[in-house]
């Protein structure tokens, strides 16, 4: 008996306890009627879940105002000590430390937040335990369909638990439930078997134990988007096989990254190598320390200088850096490394003593990130557009700027007005070339339409369709492929035997890799960074800075040359944006004052065609399979996701 009564005051004292810490919380407890009140829900569609195991941290009210006032917020009882109340509280303590409650609560979900109907004594006492769920018989309440960021997400969530059985994951963008399903290595409307959702559960409940216990807490993002993130990165599979002190360490490492998840605007351009500030420019200016140590450079390409005419660029890039410098460095080029093999091949190159890397393609971003986590020590960049991270940094070219000129050249040759464009992957910036070259061509012709066709949509003939329109003027390729006979790149005139060449754009990457060496040896490399620590660098520079060029053919008539010469002047003194003043869009009004310049932001993820484009921007679906590993981190279609890997 004297056990008993020990036992029974301890209950007691506990429940003293959990009313101060009510009391000390302040703060009512929420009723889900009001809620569905303010929203002016009235008669809301319920759908029973059945018996479901709902998480203790998603329980955040009760389900009528009249058991509100009984509990705090986060449940703690607030009825006084020797009532009724306070005797059950007691008892239903003392039976869960002897048996544990078992008894199933009855809830309410909406927005994927629980509401309790019965059994708010068993959730208070299972909370001050830190019970981790508690099974429960769900209804839930769908809110009316709207544009509402919320509640788009939440329609996106229900798909997902359709699929998966999972409540316990949440995402700050709706497009992450489908991600999810897709980097589980599972079709759209594949459905989860018992054994998925078993692992798929441990395998979260320790990325969430390491995340929370490093301070995931304190970021203004959800667990399940630092998962999201760092499964993107490390995949499922080995995050699944990773010890726990492997885990904890990668989720240390990762931290940086999981900042720049904070906000949409992540991304920080450098459109100049002179945007260093005044201290910078001093820095950079000085000499080359003759002590300088010196500097091993990798260039690490995807495919080969014989079959890719990007690759080639790059490599005429490593060939001036290497005469440019010298002695001062080494180079050494990798090349044929896929998706799969870059892991190995950037270990070896670190391995190999180079301490700057340039991965040439997007693809190889992902590889390039989790190398620059791993080794701290060595600067890596990829070659890719608005793909921000702190590990690394990202560089590109502004082609538009040439596309600009091409486009006034196309309108100033072309007869009939009808020009074609060859594009290939619908990724960022691309868009912007495209938009580009149609107002320059309007521009000059203002009759001239661009007929938009895309090289890596399947079963597709684009120059049936041109012939179909009376296209003359094409702009192909930018780069033929060395040894490749064909004069089908740049802006050419199409005839009928050898097309006629009338211009084409250089990308200058030797011009960048030598500023970006000088940068380096300088010291000025360390300076060129975000003071804000959600946001990420890319270095985006264009004409001015040398990195972009027009090649125009002697066929062109002196005054389009002279056109040309005058624009590229322009631009590269910033007197002339293409993406200023009243812009029209295939649906409308894009800007409409005649005082504006689009934001270089808003040119990287331009996502709409000019008014006198006739074409779309296609979907991955009807893409080549080799041009969905691009599309893949780069694509407009991830244009709302966070992750970027």
């Amino acid at each position: 008996m004297a056990v008993t009564v020990a036992t029974n005051a301890e209950a007691l004292k506990e429940y003293e306890k959990a009313c101060r810490l009510g009391k000390k919380e302040g703060l009512p407890m929420i009723a889900l009627d009001n809620i569905l009140k303010e929203k002016k829900i009235q008669t809301p569609k319920e759908i029973p879940l059945g018996l479901v195991q709902i998480p203790m941290n998603q329980i955040v009210g009760t389900k009528t105002v009249g058991r509100s006032s009984a509990f705090s917020q986060s449940f703690y009882p607030l009825i006084k000590i020797n009532s009724e109340f306070s005797t059950k509280w007691c008892n239903l303590y003392l039976a869960h430390l002897q048996e544990g409650i078992r008894e199933p609560v009855k809830a309410y979900e909406f927005m994927n937040k629980f509401y309790i109907e019965e059994g708010n004594k068993r959730v208070s006492v299972l909370k001050y335990f830190d019970a981790v769920s508690v099974p429960g018989y769900v209804t839930r309440i769908i809110p009316p369909w709207s544009e509402d960021p919320e509640v788009r997400t939440y329609y996106a969530f229900m798909d997902f638990y359709n699929l998966s059985g999972v409540n316990y994951i949440w995402f700050s963008h709706e497009e992450s439930f489908a991600k999810l399903q897709q980097l589980m290595g599972k079709r759209p409307d594949e459905v989860w078997d018992e054994d998925t959702r078993l692992t798929f559960s441990s395998v979260y409940s320790r990325f969430e134990s390491e995340y929370e216990a490093n301070g995931g807490g304190k970021l203004p993002i959800t667990t399940g988007d630092a998962f999201l993130f760092f499964i993107e990165l490390y995949d499922y599979d080995t995050l699944d096989g990773m010890t726990t002190a492997e885990l904890n360490e990668k989720i240390v490492k990762t931290w940086n990254e999981f900042k720049l998840l904070i906000t949409d605007e992540t991304l920080e351009l450098q459109m100049d190598p002179s945007e260093d500030g005044e201290v910078k420019k001093n820095i950079f200016a000085r000499l080359i320390p003759i002590s300088t140590p010196k500097v091993h450079v990798a260039f690490i390409h995807e495919k080969t200088a014989e079959t890719s005419g990007w690759t080639y660029s790059h490599e005429l890039g490593r060939m001036h850096l290497q005469e440019t410098f010298n002695d001062q460095i080494s180079t050494t080029c990798y090349d044929q490394v896929t998706e799969e093999t870059a892991d190995e091949v950037l270990e070896k190159a670190i391995a190999e003593g180079n301490n700057l890397i340039f991965t040439t393609t997007p693809p190889l971003l992902k590889a390039s990130l989790k190398a620059a986590i791993e080794h701290p020590e060595v600067k890596i960049l990829n070659c890719s557009l608005n793909n921000t991270h702190k590990n690394i940094r990202t560089y590109y070219a502004r082609m538009y700027e040439a596309k600009f000129l091409q486009g006034a050249i196309g309108g100033a040759m072309s007869k009939s007005g009808n020009i074609g464009y060859i594009a290939d992957y619908p990724i960022y910036g691309m868009i912007a070339n495209i938009n580009a070259f149609a107002l320059g061509a309007k521009m000059v012709n203002p009759r001239a339409k661009i007929y938009l066709e895309w090289s890596t949509i399947k079963d597709h003939d684009m120059f049936e369709t041109f012939a179909e329109h009376n296209v003359g003027i094409i702009s192909g390729p930018d780069i033929s492929v060395p040894g490749d006979a064909s004069r089908h790149f740049g802006l050419y005139r199409a005839t009928d035997h050898t097309p006629l060449n009338l211009a084409m754009p250089i990308w200058h990457w030797g011009k960048f890799y030598e500023q970006m060496i000088r940068k380096i040896m300088s010291g000025a490399f360390k300076y060129d960074e975000t003071s804000d620590e959600t946001k990420g660098l890319n270095y985006w520079w264009g004409m001015s800075a040398g990195i972009i060029d027009v090649i125009c053919s002697h066929h062109l008539p002196i005054g389009t040359a002279r056109l040309v010469d005058l624009l590229k002047k322009n631009i590269c003194e910033y007197a002339l944006n293409p993406f200023s003043g009243i812009l029209f869009s295939q649906d409308g009004v894009v800007k409409n004052s005649a005082d504006n310049i689009m934001s270089p932001e808003e040119i990287v993820k331009m996502d709409w065609l000019a008014e006198n484009v006739i074409g779309i921007i296609p979907k991955k679906k009807i893409l080549v399979e080799d041009a969905k590993p691009v599309v893949q981190t780069q694509g407009l279609e991830n244009q709302k996701l966070k992750t970027g890997v």
